[in-house]
């Protein structure tokens, strides 16, 4: 008769394991929610928070799934008894499992982790009724033979957010692979108040209004009547060829900071005339740069 305690260490070596497999740990505060996020922008399916008894059932979970082969698991101090069970766990079952599984191990030094955790205010996981600070030393304490089993340990402390993201990027990135910034370009009418998220904003009411001549007011800046009567004003290709020059500029900067979303407005006075006309030039112009576009004409149909 099987003995079924033997069960699930049969499992290792059968179960289909990820082509890839990061497991981020380490000191709370110390920035495991960032590398998972950009593991997560390089093609990773990752889990945040996976108490240890559920890694191996949630490995053969994502085994099945087609685009799942590269994986990350932030797992810490959150999960009860994690410095205690972890490390045997990692030696004896994962490692064997996923013979080339990466383990990265985030500190930071204590006075920087208590000003982190003084800024978001957020209760340390070991806080409880004890000071901040007390409590990073007792989980550095606690982690320390976890540590000793990572493949790379990074010291956050001088990071800012996007240096840490470079870094793992720099790490992590498939050679050729790019993170793509989709650039979302919306006209609109300032009558109806500018969309809220926009990073970039351009005002086109300086330029002469086509709604003041009655036989262009009912068409729209996707009419070639009303690009026409645009391109007729002098200010128009000058203002546009700065335009164009200054987004051309602007947008490599913004992919160098890992940006993944940029959004432009394009207002003037209703969102039917000026700024779709511009909106959809300087979108087809991005567009045959190689960039990833969308065009939205907010209010053009209003």
């Amino acid at each position: 008769m099987e003995d079924s305690r033997s069960a699930p260490q049969d499992k290792i070596g059968k179960m289909k394991s990820p082509e890839f497999l990061v497991i981020i740990t380490g000191l709370s505060g110390s920035g495991k929610s960032y590398v998972q996020s950009t593991l997560e922008d390089l093609g990773f399916y990752c889990s945040d928070n996976l108490p240890v008894a559920l890694i191996e059932p949630f490995l053969q979970e994502v085994a099945a799934h087609e685009n799942a082969e590269r994986v990350g698991i932030v797992v810490d101090v959150r999960t009860h008894d994690f410095a205690t069970i972890f490390p045997s766990f990692y030696r004896d079952r994962l490692q064997k499992l996923v013979p080339h599984a990466i383990l990265i191990f985030l500190e930071a030094s204590d006075e920087v982790l208590a000003r982190r955790y003084s800024e978001t205010r957020r209760p340390h996981p070991l806080a409880q009724d004890r000071p901040v600070v007390e409590a990073i030393k007792m989980e550095r304490e606690a982690l320390t033979e976890v540590k000793s089993l990572a493949n790379l340990v990074l010291d956050t402390s001088q990071f800012s957010v996007h240096e840490l993201k470079a870094e793992v990027m720099r790490r992590f990135q498939i050679e050729g692979q790019e993170v793509s910034t989709l650039i979302t370009i919306i006209s609109f009418g300032f009558k109806y108040s500018p969309p809220y998220n926009l990073d970039l904003l351009f005002d086109v009411r300086f330029l002469p209004n086509p709604h003041f001549i009655e036989e262009l007011r009912p068409k729209t800046g996707l009419d070639a009547e009303i690009v026409a009567y645009l391109k007729a004003q002098p200010e128009y290709e000058i203002f546009y060829a700065r335009l164009i020059d200054f987004v051309s500029y602007l947008v490599p900067q913004y992919r160098k900071e890992m940006k993944s979303y940029l959004t432009i407005g394009i207002g003037c006075t209703g969102g039917k005339h000026r700024s779709v006309a511009i909106a959809q030039r300087l979108g087809d112009d991005l567009e045959a740069q190689g960039y990833n576009v969308e065009i939205v004409h907010r209010d053009c149909r209003r």
